[in-house]
């Protein structure tokens, strides 16, 4: 089967080909002989009766500082796409979901990974408050009241702008901490967003586990372990990245989230484990492909062609 392979993404000049999943996604998809077209997210468009992207034919290789060739730059109809594959990194904001309000008007015909709507309608730190008694005690709320209570109650937390990424803008606050309202009011002066605070999880220290989904089902996990004196084990503020096992609790959480991911046309997903408490479910940009390679010595990109291809079969 020989595809027609979009690619809604950042600029892919400055990407880190040895962690970028994107790179790795595009990368399989050449080498099973799909056709790739790159756009960034600023360049598509409704055209009157079509919704359009204006971007390259996309060719990749595995040579640092010489990562990929472009075609001429041309306006194409996303119609015309077996699978758009949106991978651009939040913020999500309102010009990310106008994006997926876009490429709602394409899809299931053209087939776009993830599920636009799903991604819109049920963001990573907004999908696990269905699913309450996996995870720690959260709250979501503007109001300082409710953040004084939320601690209050608790204690060590850990406070989070709603709709951030990459660990930015994480903070641990101790039960004596005076610092919530300060926070409060420079998050509150940056946007209009609501707050996300949780229970602080000390098993932190052990690493944060991304589990990668694919199709709902679980195919494996590396552990992102904290530098020392930091909260935060994102990998690209100094979070190192070792193997981890799947364990039965990991297990028993995809379980539970899985048949959802998979009825709703979330091909790809990372979700965050700390301990026995799942943090987030990741549908916008998930990440972590390459080091799961890297350690399990399985090829996990194949697996979602795989499913992708099984879709487009059906």
């Amino acid at each position: 089967m020989s595809l027609k392979i979009a690619f809604q993404m950042d600029p892919i000049g400055p990407i880190d080909i040895d962690a970028d999943s994107t790179f790795r996604i595009a990368e399989e998809a050449q080498a099973r002989g799909h056709a790739l077209f790159y756009y960034t997210p600023d360049q598509i468009a409704w055209d009157e009766t079509r919704v359009t992207a204006t971007g390259w034919p996309l060719e990749v290789q595995r040579v640092r500082g010489d990562h990929f060739r472009l075609g001429d730059r041309r306006t194409a109809d996303l119609s015309e796409f077996d699978v758009v594959w949106l991978r651009q990194d939040p913020p999500f904001d309102m010009s990310y979901i106008t994006t997926t309000h876009l490429l709602d008007l394409v899809h299931p015909e053209t087939l776009v990974v993830n599920d636009p709507f799903w991604v819109r309608n049920a963001p990573e730190k907004l999908l696990v408050l269905q699913f309450p008694d996996l995870t720690p005690p959260t709250t979501i709320a503007r109001d300082l009241d409710t953040l004084r209570a939320f601690r209050a109650r608790h204690g060590d937390i850990i406070v989070k702008p709603l709709y951030g990424n990459g660990g930015s803008g994480v903070f641990k606050l101790k039960a004596g901490d005076s610092n919530l309202a300060s926070l409060y009011e420079m998050f509150t002066a940056m946007n209009r967003e609501p707050l996300i605070a949780q229970a602080f999880l000390p098993a932190v220290a052990k690493g944060d586990k991304r589990v990668i989904l694919v199709d709902g089902e679980p195919v494996g996990a590396i552990n992102r372990v904290p530098a020392a004196g930091e909260t935060r084990s994102n990998l690209h503020v100094g979070g190192r990245a070792e193997p981890a096992p799947l364990t039965e609790r990991d297990r028993e959480i995809c379980a539970r989230i899985g048949p959802f991911l998979r009825e709703k046309g979330q091909v790809f997903v990372g979700i965050d484990v700390i301990g026995d408490w799942l943090t987030e479910i990741n549908l916008t940009s998930p990440t972590g492909i390459q080091e799961l390679e890297r350690f399990d010595g399985i090829n996990v990109a194949g697996m979602i062609w795989e499913a992708i291809e099984r879709r487009r079969a059906a």
